[in-house]
């Protein structure tokens, strides 16, 4: 979480944007953006909110694409498998 928030922390600067703007756009706390920032933690929501702010939510989602990866190409069967029927 830190190097992510370490990063959310650089966008916004480079963006030329401070901790209250940002924080008042994603509608959170800018305690909460803080934290963020340091890489305490935080929700996924205000996590997604403050990266749209930021205009990096579209990389995020698409960072964590399975489908992106040799691996996750190879094994993209996987995705579909079902589970089997219960047994009465």
């Amino acid at each position: 979480m830190r190097r992510l928030g370490e990063n959310l922390r650089s966008r916004r600067i480079i963006l030329g944007l401070s901790q209250e703007l940002v924080a008042e756009r994603a509608d959170v706390s800018r305690p909460t953006l803080m934290r963020l920032e340091t890489g305490e933690g935080g929700k996924v929501e205000h996590l997604m909110t403050v990266a749209s702010v930021l205009g990096v939510a579209e990389d995020l989602i698409n960072a964590m694409d399975p489908l992106n990866t040799d691996l996750g190409r190879a094994r993209a069967h996987l995705l579909n498998r079902q589970r089997a029927p219960r047994r009465n």
